[in-house]
């Protein structure tokens, strides 16, 4: 059940007061064409092992044309660490052939338009959006997901459907920096086996909490 908005105000101060510093992406980057790469790495891997790749083949390649004269073994040789590595190389590269001919380039700053890229989905258009432009957007990987249905911020067994209640539920100006609090409570808090009911702070507002008690 969805939270009054009352109870969705104080669960937002809440994650505010617990988590203040939380308010960017833990993936490294200089430009929103790299935050793009390591979103697309980030499927099915940590961010810390997508830093640690970043952080060597960024220094060797990091602009679309870069990737598009690439050969693909070249590419995979830098990201063969993280998960499902051949697709991800694939679609790295023919998104940047895509952008060097129809882009100028640039990484599109409208969702839309980096949805119909090879590789990027919905969760990885947000997460660019959001911390390369500043456009509000709210990116539901899978803590986003559990959390936000759990302490009742969305009502919802799917993702789109989850991002929309978001968007329902919580101001503009606060979905961003919402969005890595979540993040932040569901890897230290809010685990998807064992979530830590008894130390979270918003337990006292959070019906999942009587639920993980039985």
């Amino acid at each position: 059940m969805i939270l009054k908005q009352k109870e969705i105000r104080e669960v937002l101060e809440i994650l505010n007061k617990t988590y203040p510093n939380d308010d960017k992406s833990m993936l490294n980057f200089t430009s929103p064409f790299e935050l793009l790469v390591a979103t697309m790495l980030s499927a099915q891997s940590t961010d810390v092992r997508v830093n640690k790749v970043t952080d060597v083949m960024f220094k060797d390649l990091n602009t679309p044309e870069d990737f598009a004269k690439a050969n693909l073994e070249t590419i995979i040789s830098y990201i063969k660490s993280v998960g499902i590595y051949k697709n991800k190389a694939k679609n790295i590269k023919a998104t940047s052939e895509i952008l060097v001919r129809d882009y100028n380039s640039q990484v599109p700053r409208d969702r839309d338009e980096l949805v119909k890229l090879p590789g990027v989905g919905r969760k990885t258009a947000n997460v660019v959006v959001s911390n390369a432009y500043g456009i509000p957007a709210i990116a539901v990987d899978t803590h986003v997901f559990r959390v936000a249905n759990r302490i009742g911020l969305a009502e919802s067994n799917n993702v789109l459907a989850t991002e929309r209640d978001l968007e329902k539920n919580i101001d503009r100006d606060l979905r961003s920096k919402t969005h890595h609090q979540l993040i932040r409570h569901g890897r230290a808090i809010c685990k998807a086996r064992k979530p830590d009911c008894s130390l979270c702070p918003l337990n006292k507002i959070c019906e999942f909490v009587g639920e993980n008690d039985d």
